[in-house]
C-alpha cells in the first residue's frame, strides 16, 4: 500500500525532480528567517507602524475594550457566522475616509483582486490590463468569465490609447457603449515602485469611450498610507475617485496590519457579496485584524501618521541623492531605477545574488528579485525603505553597495560575467 510517507512513489519523484532543476536554474525559492539585529530595507513596513509604540498602545486599547461576549474569531464566512455590526461599522468608516459610496473587506490584497476580476468582468467583456500588473490580478483574469484580455505596455498612455482604438474600430458594440471595457492597473508598482500616469490614462479611455462604457479597477496596495494627503493614495491625491469602479486598497503593507478592502458602490459590494467565491468560501477575518485596521484608520483620520509619511519621504529623497551619486565605472554593473517619492528603490544589477548577499553580510536585508518574478534582462535587488530607517543606516547599506561594486569591477570586467 503507498502512503504519503513514502519518498520513492512517482509523484514525489517528480515533485523532486522538478525542485531540483528549478534549484540548477537558480530559481528555488525558500522560506527564510529574520536575522537577529538586521535592518530592514526589505519589508512593505513603509511607515515603520508595525513596530510603533503609539500603534502598538492604541491597538491594545482597542482589544481590551472587547467585550468578555463578544468572540476573538469570526467562527465562520461572512455569509453564515462571521458577520458583525464591527464588521460593517468599519466598512462605512473605511468608505467615508477614501471618498468611497461603499466597501467590502477581504482577506488580503490577493483575494480582493482575486474575487473583483474573476467576478465582475462578464462573458462578453473586454479587460486591459498593464502588463506589469500583480499576479493576484493575473489570477482572478484567468478564472473571468471572459476571454478577451489584452495587455497594454506598462504605464504608457500612448499603449493603452493604441490598444482600445483598435478595439474602438474593430468592434461596433465598444465603440457605442454596449460592450463594458475594464482597465486594470497598479496606482505604485512593487518592483520598481513607479507610479501609474492615472490622470493620462483617465483622458484616453474618457476620449475612446464616451458612453462611459470604461471601467476602473485600480490597486493601490503600495500606496496606501505612503502617497497623498494622510496616505490616501494615488487615486484620491488626484480627485478622480469619482471615476474609478473599483479601488483596492490593502493593510498589511504600510498599514503594518492584514486584509484588504475593495471600494465600490452598492450594487457592485452586493453583487461581490454574492458571487466572489474569495469572500464567500472564506473564514472572515477575526476581531483582532479587523481592530488592527480600525486603529491604524483611525491614526490616519486624526493624522498621526503624517510625521511618519514626512519622516518617509525625507528618507527616500536622502537615499535617492546618495543611489545617485554612485558613479561606476562600468555603468552596466549598476543602474538606479526609482520614481520620485517612491519608497520602493530598483538596483538594476546583472549579479544581484551577489550584492543582495554582500548587503546581508553586513547586516542590511535586502532582497535579489529574479525571472520570473521580472522578466529576464530586468534582475535587481529591490530595496524599500521606511519612516524607521536612520541617515546612519542609509549610509551603511550605500557605503556596502559602493565597495561591493569596486571589488566587482576590480576582480573582472562586466561582460565576462555570468548573469546569476
Amino acid at each position: 500500500m503507498t502512503t504519503s510517507s513514502n519518498k520513492h512513489t512517482p509523484l514525489h519523484l517528480t515533485l523532486r525532480q522538478t525542485l531540483q532543476q528549478r534549484a540548477r536554474n537558480q530559481t528555488l525559492r525558500t522560506l527564510t528567517l529574520p536575522t537577529p539585529n538586521s535592518i530592514d530595507f526589505s519589508s512593505n513596513d513603509f511607515l515603520s507602524l508595525s513596530t510603533n509604540p503609539l500603534y502598538r498602545a492604541r491597538y491594545l486599547r482597542h482589544l481590551q475594550a472587547l467585550p468578555a461576549t463578544h468572540p476573538l474569531a469570526s467562527g465562520g464566512s461572512r455569509l453564515l457566522d462571521g458577520n458583525s455590526q464591527y464588521t460593517e461599522q468599519l466598512e462605512h468608516f473605511l468608505a467615508a475616509f477614501h471618498h468611497s459610496p461603499a466597501a467590502l473587506l477581504f482577506n488580503s490584497g490577493f483575494d480582493a483582486n482575486w474575487g473583483v476580476l474573476s467576478t465582475l468582468p462578464q462573458p462578453d467583456d473586454l479587460v486591459l490590463y498593464d502588463e506589469a500588473i500583480h499576479a493576484s490580478a493575473h489570477e482572478g483574469m484567468r478564472r473571468s468569465r471572459t476571454s478577451r484580455l489584452l495587455a497594454f505596455r506598462h504605464s504608457c498612455p500612448a499603449a493603452l490609447e493604441a490598444v482600445l482604438r483598435r478595439q474602438v474600430e474593430l468592434d461596433p458594440r465598444v465603440r457605442n457603449g454596449e460592450r463594458n471595457v475594464f482597465v486594470v492597473v497598479e496606482s505604485v508598482y512593487s518592483m520598481d515602485g513607479d507610479v501609474a500616469p492615472l490622470q493620462a490614462f483617465v483622458e484616453v479611455v474618457e476620449r475612446w469611450l464616451p458612453a462611459g462604457n470604461g471601467y476602473w479597477i485600480v490597486d493601490e496596495a503600495h500606496a496606501t498610507g505612503v502617497v497623498g494627503p494622510r496616505g490616501v493614495g494615488v487615486v484620491q491625491e488626484l480627485g478622480l475617485e469619482g471615476r474609478m469602479f473599483v479601488r483596492v486598497h490593502t493593510f498589511g503593507k504600510a498599514l503594518g496590519g492584514h486584509g484588504a478592502v475593495v471600494l465600490c458602490d452598492p450594487d457592485t459590494r452586493e453583487y461581490l457579496i454574492n458571487y466572489a467565491r474569495s469572500l464567500i468560501y472564506t473564514t472572515a477575518l477575526g476581531f483582532p485584524f479587523l481592530a488592527a485596521i480600525r486603529t491604524v484608520y483611525e491614526m490616519l483620520e486624526g493624522g498621526e501618521t503624517v510625521e511618519l509619511q514626512d519622516t518617509l519621504h525625507h528618507r527616500i529623497r536622502y537615499l535617492r541623492e546618495r543611489l545617485t551619486a554612485i558613479q561606476p565605472a562600468d555603468p552596466t554593473l549598476f543602474a538606479l531605477h526609482h520614481h520620485p517619492g517612491s519608497p520602493i528603490f530598483s538596483l538594476r544589477c546583472p549579479l544581484p545574488r551577489r550584492l543582495a548577499a554582500a548587503c546581508q553580510a553586513k547586516g542590511y536585508v535586502v532582497r535579489p528579485i529574479l525571472p520570473p518574478t521580472v522578466p529576464a534582462g530586468q534582475e535587481r535587488v529591490r530595496v524599500c525603505l521606511h519612516a524607521g530607517n536612520t541617515e546612519e543606516e542609509i549610509d551603511g547599506l550605500v557605503e556596502v553597495i559602493s565597495e561591493w561594486l569596486a571589488e566587482m569591477q576590480e576582480v573582472q570586467p562586466v561582460a565576462k560575467v555570468a548573469r546569476l
